[in-house]
């Protein structure tokens, strides 16, 4: 659990689905990783916006929103 190495993480409300797991960085606190395609598809699916709209709020509201080096982060495979 990420509580046991960091309790400070945070986590980005409505998207547990998307959780891909913990990462980690030299010199910092490990974080929880997101999916990003998996984000989009949950604002897609669960709030029914159009793709667009879901990258749009997404960007703005979730990746805009840095609340300091406990945010989590957000990975695009490839």
């Amino acid at each position: 659990m990420i509580s046991d190495i960091n309790p400070d993480a945070l986590l980005a409300d409505g998207f547990d689905e998307a959780i891909l797991g913990v990462c980690y960085q030299f010199g910092q606190l490990p974080v929880i990783s997101y999916d990003y395609k998996k984000c989009i598809d949950i604002l897609i699916n669960r709030d029914g916006m159009s793709e667009d709209e879901a990258n749009e709020y997404f960007e703005f509201n979730v990746l805009g929103s840095y609340m300091g080096p406990n945010t989590p982060v957000f990975i695009e495979t490839f």
